[in-house]
This record gives C-alpha cells, sequence and structure tokens, in this order.
C-alpha cells in the first residue's frame, strides 16, 4: 500500500526575485546582481521542503492558464508534487510578487501583485479523497470557505478508527479578523510574529499564553519569532521553546516562516515530539536563511 501523503492548501504564486548589494533608494537607477523567478506561495513553499524532506506530498490551490502557471507546474512537478488537486480557474491570474533581497543587510521586501484569482472553495475540496492523506495543512485565506473544509475532515475523522484520522495543521499568518476563526480548528495551530503583535503581545511565550484560549481542546499552538526561535503550548499547559540556529551569514529569509512550519509537519509526522519537531524546525529554517532558495537544504 502507498504511503499516504502530507496534502498543503492555500497559495502558489511566481517571486521574481532580486538580488541587490543594497537596498535601493528612492528615485534612483540601480543593477541587481541576480535576478530569477522562483515558484512562492505559504503552501507552495511547504510542498517544496515536505519534498526535499523525504515526504509524498500533494498541492491544492488555484491556476489560472498561462506563462506563469506552466512554469509553477512544471517546478512543482521537479519537486514530485502531486497535482490532481490544484483547481484551474476561469477567471483571474496567477498573483506575482517582486521580492528585493539586500546582500549588506539580508533584509527582503515584497511587493504583492495579487491578480484576482479565486481561492479553492469548500466545492472543490469536496472532491479530495480525504484517504489519501495522513496530514492535512491549511494556510488561513478565505477562513468562511476553509473553515467547511476543516469541518469535512471532522467528520470524516469521526468515522475512523483509531489511529487513522488525518492530522491537520493551520496556519493563521496575516493579522484579518476573518482568519482568527481558524484558530479553534486543526491538531496543531501556526500563529505568526504579525499576528501576535497585532494582538499586542511582545514574544512568542506571551502570544501563545494569551491565544491559547481560541484553539480546540487538545491542540498544540506554535509561535516561531525569527532569531528569537519558537515556542509551543499544548494541552498540558508546559510551554516549549527551541533556539533559533541562525546561519553564519544571512542570505534569503524568503520562505523561512513556510520551512519552518514543514519541517515541524513532517517532523510531527515522523512520530516525533513537540519539543523534537520544534528544535528540527527552527534547524531547518535557519539554514533554509544561510542559502539562495531551497535547494541543498537537506
Amino acid at each position: 500500500m502507498e504511503e499516504k501523503q502530507i496534502l498543503c492548501v492555500g497559495l502558489v504564486v511566481l517571486d521574481i526575485i532580486n538580488v541587490v548589494d543594497k537596498y535601493p533608494e528612492e528615485d534612483t537607477d540601480s543593477r541587481c546582481l541576480s535576478q530569477r523567478w522562483q515558484r512562492g506561495g505559504n503552501a507552495s513553499n511547504s510542498c517544496t521542503i515536505l519534498s526535499l524532506l523525504g515526504a509524498p506530498c500533494a498541492f491544492m490551490g488555484s491556476l489560472a492558464p498561462g506563462h506563469v502557471a506552466d512554469f509553477v507546474l512544471d517546478d512543482l512537478r521537479r519537486y514530485s508534487v502531486d497535482l490532481r488537486y490544484t483547481v484551474s480557474q476561469t477567471m483571474g491570474s496567477v498573483p506575482i510578487s517582486t521580492v528585493i533581497i539586500s546582500e549588506a543587510s539580508g533584509s527582503l521586501t515584497i511587493l504583492h501583485a495579487y491578480r484576482n484569482l479565486p481561492d479553492v472553495s469548500a466545492m472543490d475540496f469536496e472532491k479530495v479523497d480525504l484517504t489519501r492523506f495522513k496530514w492535512i495543512h491549511i494556510e488561513g485565506r478565505n477562513a468562511s470557505e476553509q473553515v467547511k473544509m476543516l469541518q469535512r475532515i471532522e467528520q470524516h475523522n469521526a468515522r475512523q478508527s483509531p489511529g487513522q484520522n488525518i492530522r491537520v495543521s493551520v496556519e493563521v499568518e496575516k493579522p484579518r479578523e476573518e482568519l482568527f476563526q481558524l484558530f479553534g480548528y486543526g491538531d496543531v495551530v501556526f500563529v505568526s510574529k504579525d499576528v501576535a503583535k497585532h494582538f499586542g503581545f511582545p514574544s512568542a511565550a506571551e502570544a501563545l499564553k494569551g491565544l491559547y484560549n481560541r484553539v480546540r481542546k487538545g491542540a498544540v499552538l506554535i509561535c516561531a519569532w525569527a532569531e528569537e526561535g519558537a515556542d509551543a503550548l499544548g494541552p498540558d499547559g508546559r510551554l516549549l521553546h527551541s533556539d533559533a540556529f541562525p546561519p553564519p551569514r544571512v542570505v534569503d529569509t524568503l520562505g523561512a516562516g513556510d520551512t519552518f512550519n514543514a519541517s515541524v509537519i513532517f517532523s510531527l509526522s515522523q512520530g516525533k515530539s513537540m519539543q523534537e519537531a520544534l528544535r528540527f524546525g527552527c534547524q531547518v529554517a535557519g539554514k533554509k536563511c544561510g542559502m539562495q532558495g531551497f535547494d541543498g537544504i537537506v
């Protein structure tokens, strides 16, 4: 019997990455050290990392026909990501992000052009054969539709024998009110530093203590805080922490959060403890920050 997959639901974009020696001043003309096209998007990046770590995975997200979609699909295939649940939309275009990476500081600046591409819907998700998956990760986007997806997984799990349940993780990355209902779903909830700060919390530990009452019974809440490492809080009330593993030199932080999430999911899906998963997530994310792109991360 083939090994069950990890499904990531969310966004795929084209990142046009410009590496410069230092961030340009406004109203000046300067040369890039390099420029490349790279497939991006949270769920899409997490698939890349899961594949590099050796996990069979699938991506579910929206695409629109055209050169950009051809590029991102070819790249997903390069990492052996299962694409049977991608949704081809009849309107909109694949989003494009223009990224500026400063060699001097390692800073990352992103200009995102969202081009009216609808997100995958609960109706699209009805077509997903849930028996194929051991873990489903949902990047918080169109939350009202995603709640229906999560409820479908809950109903599926209620019919399974012990040990056969699909484990679920949710990412709440953007400080948008609509997304906060997603805290109440999933076995693992990733909350971003941006959302934590939006609620007025000065650290990962404070954020977890302040937001834990929003998650469902038995869930684990995780917050990564860049160079401060990452913390997790579960139903036993014990706060777990892993220090960061910074590279000798920060080169490219684009996708570091997606790398952390995917590495934690991979580790937990392999039966590791939350403390081990937290540490592994910080290790792989740290390594990613010291290199351009993702290839060679393992």
